[in-house]
C-alpha cells in the first residue's frame, strides 16, 4: 500500500528524503539515535521520525528495505508520546548482522534483539496497541507469516501518540532506507496466538 504522506510530520527531518512512487527514500544525518540512559549513559533524541497522531487502540504497519553497513544502522516503526515515553522496533545492524530490535522507553530505555536468519530483502513490521500493551510482529519477503517479536508494556494513560516510520545511524551518516508502505488503522486483531 503506497504511503499517504498527508498529515505526516517530521521530528528531526533527515538531510535527504524524497517521495518516489508512493515510497519514502531517505538518508540519515550524522550520528542520529533515540536512547535514554540505560547502560550507555547517554540521552539522544535525534533520530528521524515521520509520523501522524493517533489516539486509542490501533494497528500500525510498515515495510522497508535498508542498506545496513555500520553498527546500529536501524529502521522501522516508532510509537511516541514524548522524549521519555516511546517504542521503536525494526531491523538494527549489530555484530555484523541484521537483528530484529525493540527498544521500549518509559523514562529509561531497554533493548531486546535477536538475529534474523532469513535471506530477505524487504521486511514488514506491525505494532498493535491494545490498552497497556504493544504487540510487536514482523515478517519478511521470504517468510510471509507474521511472527511475534515482543509483547511490551506501554502506559495506557498516554494518549495522542505519534505513530510512524523511523530510522537512525548512531555511528555515521548516510544510512539509506526505503519505506515502501505505511498504514495506520483500527486494531486488525486482538489475538496474539
Amino acid at each position: 500500500m503506497p504511503i499517504d504522506f498527508s498529515h505526516m510530520t517530521w521530528l528531526n527531518p533527515p538531510p535527504e528524503s524524497r517521495e518516489e512512487n508512493g515510497s519514502l527514500v531517505a538518508r540519515s544525518g550524522f550520528e542520529t539515535d533515540f536512547w535514554q540512559g540505560t547502560y550507555y549513559g547517554f540521552h539522544r533524541d535525534s533520530g528521524h521520525f515521520l509520523h501522524r497522531i493517533r489516539s486509542g487502540d490501533f494497528t500500525a504497519e510498515t515495510s522497508f528495505v535498508g542498506r545496513y553497513e555500520a553498527l546500529y544502522d536501524q529502521a522501522g516503526l516508532m510509537i511516541r508520546h514524548d522524549e521519555k515515553h516511546w517504542m521503536k522496533c525494526g531491523v538494527e545492524f549489530t555484530d555484523g548482522a541484521r537483528h530484529f530490535s525493540v527498544v521500549v522507553t518509559n523514562g529509561h530505555s531497554d533493548w531486546s534483539a535477536f538475529r534474523l536468519t532469513d535471506d530477505f530483502e524487504e521486511i514488514s513490521v506491525r505494532v498493535t496497541r491494545m490498552g497497556d500493551a504493544l504487540f510487536i510482529q514482523y515478517r519478511t519477503d521470504t517468510q510471509p507469516d507474521w511472527r511475534m517479536a515482543r509483547l511490551a508494556y506501554f502506559p495506557p494513560e498516554l494518549t495522542d501518540l505519534s505513530v510512524g516510520m523511523t530510522f537512525c545511524s548512531p555511528q555515521r551518516e548516510g544510512f539509506e532506507v526505503e519505506f515502501r508502505s505505511f498504514r495506520l488503522t483500527e486494531v486488525d486483531s486482538r489475538d496474539i496466538h
